[in-house]
């Protein structure tokens, strides 16, 4: 995949601003400073702050700092320390000039501090660098979890969103399912056709693994090499069965010539193991799971899948 593919025009996109304050007049000033060139939301208090970041992912928090009961300090704070919204934009708002003030705020994490009374030049300028840097701190964090062959996930972003998730199944107490694939016999269809070939082949075959899952909630990454991963949240066996199963069937529809394979075409084989996530067990127990699987689906003749419930 090429970078410029994946590159959305900075200057195209409405970013996601948040203001929170509990005074409405300070709100009212900012919304109509910047509601023509980014969406706008509102929060009078911290909790209510914290709730709408974690639902809405803004691009940049407008935070005051002295608010009743939740400091804009403590927003920020707890904000940090959450993966899920650690990485949103935070410019403190002020109205005190206060350099212990400010060494504090960037101790936690703020990107800059807006001073009260708004100058609109000056305000308006520092939201914008903050979000051009964010849009352009998030692609680079974007690039870094893709692999630049094939495009879906790279194994960093996928050790990074299995724990998550994982947690979240221990949470909902739903089950959570893992399918590991491999490229049947692929050293030897890159020694016929060669590795420009095997790339293209290995695109192809993400592509259409991609296309097999139908929920957002879904997710493929390449594991290494010619293995590729998937996580099925909220998924028993017999739906990963289902899955993996038209998985390796889409794969072989696309009647990729491989003349040294037992099927003359390529194919995938595929691993399933199925858990109800637990607090005491990890989520490596599901991978090693997944990989035995995996091997016993090539032990007994490749392009099949080998499932198991943990």
């Amino acid at each position: 995949m090429d970078v410029a593919d994946i590159i959305v025009p900075l200057e195209t996109e409405r970013g996601k601003i948040l203001v929170v304050d509990d005074q409405p007049l300070n709100i009212k000033i900012l919304h109509q400073l910047f509601h023509e060139d980014y969406e706008m939301f509102m929060a009078t208090n911290g909790q209510q702050a914290i709730a709408l970041c974690q639902k809405l992912q803004p691009d940049l928090v407008l935070l005051d700092i002295e608010m009743p009961i939740m400091s804009g300090y403590d927003v920020c704070q707890q904000l940090k320390a959450d993966p899920l919204t650690a990485n949103i934009g935070v410019i403190f708002v002020t109205a005190h000039f206060d350099e212990i003030q400010e060494v504090k705020g960037f101790q936690l994490g703020a990107v800059d501090f807006i001073h009260k009374p708004i100058n609109p030049i000056i305000t308006t300028a520092r939201v914008k660098n903050q979000f051009i840097l964010k849009r352009q701190t998030d692609l680079l964090h974007s690039i870094a979890l893709l692999d630049s062959l094939t495009g879906v996930a790279n194994r960093r972003q996928f050790e990074q969103r299995l724990p998550e998730i994982w947690k979240h199944s221990c949470r909902t107490q739903s089950p959570l399912s893992v399918v590991m694939l491999d490229v049947d016999f692929f050293k030897l269809f890159n020694d016929r056709y060669g590795h420009q070939e095997g790339d293209q082949c290995l695109r192809l075959v993400a592509k259409a693994i991609s296309a097999a899952l139908k929920r957002s909630v879904d997710f493929v990454a390449r594991y290494g090499g010619e293995e590729f991963i998937c996580i099925l949240p909220e998924t028993p066996l017999l739906g990963a069965e289902h899955i993996a199963q038209n998985i390796v069937d889409t794969v072989q529809a696309l009647h990729l010539e491989h003349l040294d394979s037992s099927f003359n075409e390529v194919t995938i084989s595929a691993g399933v193991a199925s858990i109800q996530p637990q607090n005491d067990v990890t989520w490596q127990t599901l991978i090693e799971a997944a990989d035995q699987q995996l091997y016993l689906a090539k032990q007994n003749g490749r392009n099949q899948i080998s499932g198991l419930a943990l």
